[in-house]
């Protein structure tokens, strides 16, 4: 019975959008409204240099953005909620799309003047393949923007969503008075006064109501009542099966900044938002109320503290309960391991814990044991699948700067590639190691980690590579295979996995060798 209760009393959620939409306010602000912080860490004040909650890398806090995915967990109306929060910055989308395994539903953030931007197109894409259910929130209301209709229609049409507002705004940027909360029939008033935590709520379940006419003026309220008329007419009505299903994605509007409408949006979520979800394995669905404990890493830390060097591996968890120091067993390196200081989260925080629940995410110290896509479990063999490494768009030779370094510099290498940061090739021809990212900025990220926390300095070369696409073949000894390794040797290399990776320097050569070699297969994901 307590395993069902604790399921039902969880949320875990990723938020997305594109970079400055304002998603990294709206998890302080969500984690205020949860009582978690007493006061949030305004983001982009530069007098108070307290940095954002869940930005706690060093890199983050002086480039005032997220470059990896961070965790908080907190309480709010007896309810568990897990946050995800994931970097916004194309450069660090791999990281995001791992994070997309790990959550049950997901808020879509959205700038109410710039509307649906690149970014947010492809992550939701991602979203709608797998059915996860989104809510949408249009943030910085107090700016002047895009009307909400128009809005809405960009959301239907770019992003390819059925959507249905459960909050409506009076007015917006210079004339914006507030919102009107279609779920709970009430007003929200807007003041403007930062320093308020919390504006005033007043219930008007009836429209016609007079009483609307004096809070915000009559014109204000008449435009109003024309609005949610025309709303009800063009949009469905909110069906919670559609929204979990992932075919109705319900829009909330608010200013993130202001604690605006965040407390609507989070009301709504408790109430609609789905409790963890079976998940689908190599063998079988996995239901969460199942009494054996599984569950799967979806991203590795290393140096969350830099002074103890310590590597943690996020695991979610799937199924049963998950408890300290009892073996599990490491499916792919068929070994037991036991685990004697489990760690729940609060951003960079975290603390012990005895027993975690479905839907909870744990941080297990790892030594090298793990890498991203391992299951865990109590014994049963099986893997969760849908972990992918992708193709990498920018590549690199990577050299020692300082001879004297090597030892830390290969290890920094391993350990960040381990944590999917970026992905290491090794030449077969002459060994050099040359390293794929996803975005520019992540070389970077890698120079500067590794002289910070691991004394090694490195430099860069350029490499002509147009795409790195792994190699499958049915038949290893047949001549064809044979004649492709001996013909396009200076162009081979392996990936840490051992597995066979070609080097295209052209679109127009990776096209000629797919034709010339028909029985190779190419794939662009190393998830085959």
């Amino acid at each position: 019975m307590k395993l069902n209760k604790e399921i039902t009393r969880r949320r875990t959620f990723g938020i997305i959008s594109h970079p400055d939409a304002g998603k990294t306010t709206l998890t302080e602000k969500l984690l205020l409204f949860g009582g978690a912080i007493q006061e949030a860490g305004a983001v982009k004040s530069s007098k108070i240099k307290k940095g954002a909650t869940s930005d706690f890398m060093e890199i983050e806090r002086q480039r005032g953005i997220s470059v990896a995915t961070s965790v908080l967990g907190f309480e709010y109306k007896e309810i568990k909620i897990n946050i995800l929060d994931t970097p916004g910055h194309k450069d660090f989308a791999e990281d995001t799309f791992r994070t997309l395994t790990a959550v049950d539903s997901v808020i879509v953030v959205i700038d109410v003047a710039k509307g649906v931007e690149e970014q947010t197109e492809k992550l939701v894409e991602v979203c709608r393949m797998r059915k996860i259910p989104m809510i949408v929130f249009i943030n910085k209301l107090d700016r002047e923007g895009k009307d909400a209709f128009e809005l809405l229609d960009e959301i239907e049409q770019k992003l390819n969503l059925k959507v249905t507002p459960l909050s409506f705004p009076i007015g917006m940027g210079y004339d914006f008075k507030g919102i009107y909360n279609i779920w709970e029939k009430n007003v929200n008033l807007f003041t403007g006064d930062p320093r308020k935590d919390i504006e005033e709520t007043i219930e008007i379940a009836d429209l016609e109501n007079p009483e609307l006419d004096e809070l915000i003026g009559a014109e204000a309220a008449d435009n109003l009542r024309e609005e949610l008329e025309l709303t009800e007419g063009v949009y469905p009505e909110f069906n919670r099966l559609d929204y979990v299903n992932g075919d109705l994605q319900p829009v909330f509007f608010g200013s993130a900044l202001n604690n605006f409408g965040v407390r609507e949006l989070l009301d709504c979520f408790v109430d609609i938002a789905p409790s963890p979800l079976p998940k689908m394995s190599d063998v079988r669905e996995v239901k969460p109320t199942e009494d054996e404990f599984t569950g799967f890493v979806f991203k590795i830390h290393a140096n969350m503290d830099p002074k103890h060097r310590d590597r943690l591996a996020f695991v979610k968890i799937v199924s049963g309960k998950f408890e300290r120091n009892q073996p599990y067993l490491h499916v792919r390196q068929g070994k037991k391991l036991k685990f004697s200081s489990p760690n729940a989260f609060f951003a960079e925080k975290k603390q012990i814990v005895d027993e975690m629940f479905p839907g909870d995410i744990v941080g297990l110290h790892d030594t090298g044991n793990f890498k991203i896509g391992d299951t865990l479990t109590q014994g049963e063999k099986l893997n969760y699948r849908g972990i992918p490494n992708f193709s990498p768009e920018h590549f690199r030779y990577i050299n020692n700067a300082d001879p004297m370094k090597s030892k830390q510099l290969n290890k920094g290498i391993s350990q960040l590639m381990d944590e999917g940061v970026a992905q290491l090739f090794t030449l077969d021809l002459n060994g050099r190691k040359i390293i794929g990212t996803v975005g520019a900025l992540q070389y970077e990220v890698i120079q500067y980690r590794l002289e910070h926390e691991y004394g090694a300095k490195c430099s860069y070369e350029n490499i002509n590579v147009h795409k790195a696409c792994w190699v499958e073949s049915e038949d290893e000894k047949s001549e064809e295979y044979k004649e492709f390794k001996r013909v396009k040797s200076k162009y081979l290399a392996k990936d840490k996995q051992n597995q066979v990776v070609f080097l295209a320097d052209s679109a127009f050569s990776l096209q000629m060798t797919q034709q010339k070699y028909p029985s190779i297969k190419f794939h662009f994901t190393s998830e085959f």
